[in-house]
Parts: structure tokens; sequence; C-alpha cells
């Protein structure tokens, strides 16, 4: 019996292992904005399907890319949509799906202010420029009427690495000011006319909790999870809104309703009383031909449960939720992978 017993065993480790050398693995990379949902998604997704493991590296957008149009991995993820020129050197051209909302703020460290200062998108780009350089300047005493503001010079922190966070807020600053257009412009990386570099969300929001006087930019939900001061913006209908989940899907109404066949949108700036200007969608970036069969149909497989299951997500862990317009569209898209 014991003889028995032993052959059962081993018989069934061995059905085991066969199990797991036949389970699906999937590499990945890009974006750290979405990192803390994708790393959620990516768990939740290989309890439900455990024959399907995907790999997720937060490396930045820039990575992302970089590593899809070199081919070590199976799909990238970017803060920012890919260029013409970025699709061009693609060996197999990507199809964009957004997979959730998230908004850039403004974290300052100000002692002797008792609330959260407001900035005027001039006010924001004059900053940046260099040409509001005190935080009494009049421009800033103006958007903030009642506030004791020192006489301290602005220490300007931007990141150092090329980010989709970097290009977010460049397209915006972009968008409400020619000079900041015409002088640096958007991109994940640009010549900065002023300021501090450093790298990552982290190296930003270490800078400026560490430095009095400092203003900087980062993630919506980093600043969230980490508890740190941000500002007020003015938006395009002249409200001054704090940036949260509902103030960012309210940047997306407008476009959900007109979004592009391809995907490539940028919010920035949009239209709307209630919505942020800085919001952004992420992007998952997936090759419209999959030659190995069974990693198609694993991609397929988490793009619709992402769709659906994986957006219920979203608010919990500070992102907002994709429209059902845009959701709607993704479900068709996902028929163009080949």
């Amino acid at each position: 019996m014991t003889k028995w017993k032993t052959l059962i065993l081993a018989s069934a480790v061995a059905l085991g292992l066969a199990g797991l050398a036949m389970a699906q693995s999937i590499n990945a990379a890009g974006a750290t904005f979405p990192y803390v949902i994708y790393s959620k998604w990516f768990e939740e997704f290989r309890q439900a399907r455990p024959s399907i493991e995907i790999n997720y590296q937060s490396l930045g957008s820039g990575a992302g890319i970089q590593q899809l149009t070199a081919g070590t991995v199976d799909f990238g993820a970017s803060d920012m949509p890919m260029t013409d020129e970025q699709i061009g050197a693609l060996k197999v051209k990507a199809l964009h799906f957004p997979t959730v909302l998230g908004g850039i703020v403004p974290i300052y460290n100000l002692s002797g202010v008792n609330h959260d200062l407001k900035f005027t998108p001039d006010t924001l780009a004059g900053i940046y420029l260099g040409k509001i350089a005190k935080w009494n300047d009049p421009q800033l005493a103006k958007d903030n009427p009642g506030a004791k503001l020192p006489a301290d010079d602005i220490v300007v922190v931007h990141r150092s690495d090329g980010s989709g966070t970097t290009f977010v807020f460049t397209d915006y600053l972009s968008k409400v000011s020619p000079q900041w257009k015409s002088q640096a412009g958007a991109n994940t990386s640009v010549k900065w006319p002023t300021g501090t570099g450093q790298k990552g969300n982290e190296g930003v929001a270490g800078m400026v909790k560490q430095t009095p006087g400092s203003i900087g930019y980062v993630e919506l939900i980093y600043a969230s999870q980490n508890h740190l001061t941000y500002g007020l913006l003015r938006n395009s209908a002249g409200t001054f809104l704090k940036a949260d989940t509902n103030t960012v899907t309210a940047a997306a109404a407008g476009a959900a309703k007109n979004m592009p066949d391809d995907f490539r949108v940028s919010i920035t700036n949009s239209p709307g009383k209630d919505a942020y200007p800085i919001s952004s969608f992420t992007w998952l970036l997936i090759p419209s031909t999959i030659s190995d069969g069974a990693k198609k149909k694993a991609i397929v497989e988490f793009l619709n449960w992402m769709l659906t299951t994986g957006q219920k997500d979203a608010s919990g862990l500070g992102y907002a939720p994709l429209p059902k317009e845009v959701v709607a569209k993704e479900t068709k898209q996902i028929a163009l992978i080949k």
C-alpha cells in the first residue's frame, strides 16, 4: 500500500511540475505611474488564471518604448502615446490601450502658509521658466489673496530622467504658455530653463520635502500615498481645482466622446469646469501581431479582464477608471490583435 501511495504522490508531483512548466510567462516593461495598479492587476490575474504570469518592470515610459522596439518584451507601457516616428521604428505596429487615468500635481514646501496654494497657468509656467523667482511675487499673491507668502527664493525641482510624468507636465505647459512651447516644448526630457533635476517621483518628492521654499511635480497617486502638500490649478474654464479621481475623470469626459481610433490623445488643459488640467491616460502598447499563439491568447484574456474586472480597483488605488465609452472602443480594438 505504501508503494502505491508513493507512486500516486510521485505522479501528482510530476503532473504539478508539468503544469508549472506549461505556465505562460509574459514579459513587459514601462511606465512607473501605473505600477501600483499594474502590480495588483497582474497578481490578481495570475490568481484567476494560474497558468498565466505577467512579469512587469517599472522602468519608465521611455524604457518601455525602447524595449518594445528592441523586441525584448512582449508588450510595453507608457504615460505618453508613441509618436509616428517611434511607431515607424517598430517591426510590428503597436496598438495603444488606455488603462486608467491619473493627474500630475504641483507639490511644494512652504512654511507659514496654512492653506493649499492656488496656481494659475501663467504662474506655474512663470515659475518653471524662471520668470517668477520669489514666493511673494505679485502674480502668486494675486492668486492667493490673504496668504502670508514669504519673500523666499523659489527652488524649482524637476525630473532629471526621461519620464512620462515630465511629458504630461510639459505638454500642459506647452498648451498654456507660448514661451514654454517655443523655449522647452513637450517631451519626456526637455532642456529646463531653471531648476534642479532629481530622478523619479521619489527623487523630486525627497528634494522638495527637505528643501524649504521648493516646488516640484509628481503624480497624484504618489502625492496622496506619501501625504505631500500639493496645490490647486486654475483650469481652462477658470475654476481652481484640486486633483482627485473625480476631477481627473472629468478631464477625460470630452476626449471620450471624440476619442481617435488609435487612442493617441492628450487631455491636458481639457475644457469643462470640473476638469483637472494636468490629467492623462496611461497606455499599454500591444503588438498588433503576436506570432506565439499561447501568448496572444493570454494577452487578449488579460486585456478583456483589465477592461472589466480590473477597472474596479482603480479608484481605491488613487487612479481614475476609464469612461465607459473608451472601454467600449477598446473592447472592439482587441479584435485587431492577430
